[in-house]
């Protein structure tokens, strides 16, 4: 029987929240699938933070040519002073929470040290730095290290084969296009992620959100944060 290895792979986003890392520590590979076409007023350039005032988006400014034709990894930005502006934000909004200060340093030179031009290239500078303040380990790849064959469904499929993955997690968006036959006549498991479930923690300015960046997360619950992806958990470790 051969070992079991769990394989993920997703477009990149910009400081995703919880159940984006959730999912990269369940997996043995995580591939970032950044060859496909950018979207508008997606996760891939902006996310949420809480302020006094409510839900507040941190957007990466990108060019964009044409209509969406571009794909994610050929994106640029288009101001080079956003991390300025988004580091003085997340200050202005997290100074009060309880392990800010802990982690002030860490972000602010993630920040203000990103001098990337492509919006994939700081993404992932970003996932690999937060992956590894949450002590996750999995292994990243990138989707130009595969040749890409065939419909959506059979390109993700060959990545499967080639990393010899015995099972597949994807997000439950993707039940609208996954050809889930192929991978079982490749002998590969298709599990669906469950977002459900999470527990809450302490957040500042009112009522608790859970689709915001995980850098709420991670000033607010600090050491605890890793303890709040559901992956950490023994019951879902031994289901996996």
């Amino acid at each position: 029987m051969p070992k079991k290895k769990i394989v993920l792979i997703t477009q990149s986003n910009y400081i995703p929240w919880k159940g984006y890392f959730d999912a990269i520590n369940m997996a043995d590979v995580f591939v970032v699938y950044d060859e496909v076409q950018y979207t508008r007023r997606d996760w891939r350039n902006r996310n949420l933070i809480k302020t006094p005032s409510g839900l507040h988006w941190l957007t990466i400014p990108v060019d964009v040519k044409g209509k969406y034709s571009q794909p994610i990894n050929t994106t640029k930005i288009s101001d080079k002073s956003w991390n300025k502006q988004h580091w003085k934000s997340i200050q202005l909004n997290y100074a009060r929470a309880r392990f800010f200060k802990e982690h002030r340093d860490f972000f602010e030179n993630l920040y203000l040290g990103c001098d990337e031009l492509f919006l994939s290239r700081i993404n992932h500078r970003f996932l690999k730095a937060i992956c590894m303040l949450l002590k996750i380990e999995t292994e990243f790849r990138l989707s130009s290290d595969f040749e890409q064959i065939g419909d959506k469904s059979e390109r993700l499929l060959n990545i499967c084969k080639k990393l010899g993955a015995t099972e597949y997690i994807s997000g439950p968006a993707a039940k609208d296009y996954l050809d889930t036959r192929i991978f079982d006549a490749a002998d590969i498991k298709v599990t669906w992620l469950d977002y459900s479930g999470y527990k809450p923690y302490h957040q500042l300015f009112g009522d608790f959100e859970h689709e915001v960046s995980v850098i709420d997360l991670i000033f607010n619950a600090g050491h605890e944060a890793a303890g709040h992806l559901k992956s950490t958990s023994k019951e879902i470790k031994d289901e996996t």
